[in-house]
């Protein structure tokens, strides 16, 4: 009888246990409302054109800013816990987002899912931008700088493949104002019979 109820027992703990892998995939697929959202400001390089991804003022999205040009610079914004993204430029504060047609364009307002990108890291380091309205099609530039329809793109293409870069002027020291950083003395490892302990190393 005792066997049963532990059995019992141990059945409904299992099936009470949380999915948390189900949980992390289901809330990466909508908007966080409620967390606070990590902002980060960077170019992206083409990999294609060599140049840097730029949002002009007439709306125009191409691959062909020099490093530091004042259009290249974009905010990305967190639109989930995951890898999920919202580009905007910082300059015109103008989205990057993606038609059913799979043409880039820029919008004033971004909270639409046609503006929203996954950040795809690859084997080769580079980063790829995946729309999340239009599952597949990536944000894209040929080689003379000119936006491709997403229609057309694949993960494995280069013409799909970015790299972050910060702005030209901006260093590293500025993001980590956000966070305090302790320093702690260094340690040297000390000796003492058969017992090991930490001390010190004298200054």
């Amino acid at each position: 009888m005792a066997c049963c109820v532990f059995f019992n027992f141990l059945k409904v703990t299992v099936q009470s246990s949380p999915n948390f892998t189900q949980h992390v995939r289901e809330q990466s697929l909508v908007t966080d409302q409620l967390s606070r959202r990590l902002i980060r400001t960077y170019q992206l390089y083409s990999r294609t054109s060599g140049k840097h991804v730029q949002i002009l003022a007439n709306k125009r999205i191409n691959a062909m800013a020099e490093d530091g040009d004042p259009f290249a610079k974009l905010i990305v914004e967190t639109d989930t816990f995951g890898s999920r993204v919202r580009v905007r430029g910082a300059e015109t504060g103008l989205y990057i987002c993606m038609n059913k047609k799979g043409k880039l364009i820029a919008k004033s307002n971004g909270k639409g899912k046609d503006c929203v990108f996954t950040e795809i890291v690859l084997e080769n380091n580079y980063t790829a931008l995946q729309n999340a309205k239009y599952e597949g099609w990536y944000m894209a530039f040929t080689r003379k700088g000119r936006p491709r329809k997403g229609s057309k793109t694949r993960q494995h293409q280069r013409e799909v493949h970015f790299m972050k870069r910060l702005p030209r002027g901006h260093h590293t020291t500025e993001q980590s104002l956000r966070f305090e950083f302790l320093n702690y003395p260094p340690f040297t490892r000390s000796l003492r019979g058969s017992q090991r302990t930490w001390a010190p190393e004298p200054r």
